[in-house]
C-alpha cells in the first residue's frame, strides 16, 4: 500500500494582533493549537507592548509580522498632512489621496519606519513580513515606502493580495470587493519582483463581514483548489470592551475564532490534506 502524500502547506494568517486583549488571546490560542501559522501586529495600538510580550514565546511557531496601519488610529509620530489632528483618516479618505498621489512620501516613509521600529523594540526581532490594515500597503506611494522598508529586513516577505479573476468569480464571495483588492496588487507585485522582495503566490480570505453566508462554508471555498504558495487571511477574536471601542468588527471575529478552533475545521483540513504552514513551507510546496 502506498503511503499517503504529506499535507500541503499554506499560510493561515490572523490579522489585527494587538488591537485588543481578546483578539490577542484568541490568536495566541490558535497558534498554540497549530490552527494558525502567521499573525500580523498593529504596533500603533496602546496595548502593543504588553501583547508583544505575551506573543514572544510563540515566535518560533508562526511568522510574526507588521500590520501597517494608516487608517482610523493614532500614528506613532507627527503626520501634519495625513493626520493633522493626531488621528489617521478612514480608508475612504486615504484611498483617493493615495490613488491621486497626494500623499507625502517622506511622511509615509517616516511612519512606516516608526511602526517597524516599534515592532522590533517590543518583540525583540524584526517583523517576518509586512502587510497592511485594510490592505493599504498596496496603495500608490505607500507601496513604495513598504518595499523600501522590506529591503532593510533581510528575509522578510510581503503579503500580495492578488488572485486570478476566474478563481475569485468561482468562489463567489464578495466578488467586487475582492477584485478591487486584487487589482491593487498588480503594481505591488511588479514592484516587489523588481526589488527581490518575496511574496505569496495566491491570496484568499476577503469577504463582506455583514454577509449572511456561514463562515465554515466560506472557509471551504477559500481552501478549495488552492494553488501552492497561498496565504489565507482571517480575523479571529474574543469580543471585549476594548475591541468594541476600537473597531466595528466584533461579532464575526468570535464566529471565526470558534470555527478555527473547532473539530469541524480540523476535519476540513484533513479532507483536503492541508495544514497551516509558515511562509517558507508554503512556498516550498510550489516545487
Amino acid at each position: 500500500m502506498s503511503a499517503s502524500p504529506p499535507p500541503r502547506r499554506f499560510v493561515l494568517c490572523a490579522d489585527d494582533y494587538g488591537l485588543s486583549p481578546g483578539v490577542g488571546t484568541a490568536i495566541r490560542d490558535l497558534i498554540e493549537q497549530g490552527r494558525l501559522s502567521a499573525t500580523s501586529c498593529m504596533t500603533v495600538c496602546p496595548g502593543w507592548a504588553d501583547e508583544a510580550a505575551k506573543l514572544k514565546p510563540l515566535g518560533a511557531r508562526a511568522d510574526i509580522g507588521l500590520h501597517l496601519t494608516l487608517t482610523d488610529q493614532a500614528p506613532l509620530g507627527s503626520m501634519p498632512r495625513l493626520a493633522p489632528a493626531g488621528r489617521l483618516p478612514p480608508l475612504g479618505r486615504l484611498m483617493p489621496l493615495a490613488l491621486t498621489r497626494r500623499l507625502n512620501r517622506a511622511e509615509i516613509d517616516a511612519e512606516v519606519r516608526r511602526q517597524v521600529d516599534a515592532f522590533t523594540a517590543a518583540f525583540g526581532t524584526a517583523p517576518a513580513f509586512i502587510d497592511g490594515h485594510q490592505h493599504v500597503h498596496q496603495l500608490p506611494i505607500i507601496r513604495d515606502a513598504v518595499i523600501a522598508a522590506l529591503k532593510t529586513l533581510p528575509g522578510a516577505y510581503a503579503r500580495l493580495c492578488r488572485d486570478p479573476a476566474e478563481a475569485i468569480a468561482r468562489r463567489g464571495i464578495a466578488v467586487p470587493k475582492t477584485l478591487l483588492i486584487s487589482g491593487l496588487g498588480q503594481r505591488f507585485a511588479a514592484l516587489a519582483h523588481r526589488h527581490g522582495v518575496p511574496v505569496n503566490a495566491s491570496f484568499r480570505g476577503v469577504y463582506d463581514f455583514a454577509t449572511s453566508q456561514p463562515f465554515p462554508e466560506m472557509m471551504g471555498r477559500f481552501l478549495d483548489r488552492m494553488p501552492p504558495g497561498t496565504l489565507v487571511m482571517v480575523h479571529p477574536g474574543i469580543p471585549d470592551e476594548e475591541l468594541r471601542r476600537a473597531d466595528p468588527l466584533v461579532g464575526p471575529r468570535a464566529v471565526e475564532y470558534e470555527y478555527l478552533r473547532s473539530p469541524a475545521f480540523s476535519t476540513l483540513l484533513d479532507g483536503l490534506n492541508l495544514r497551516p504552514g509558515r511562509f517558507a513551507e508554503a512556498m516550498a510546496s510550489r516545487g
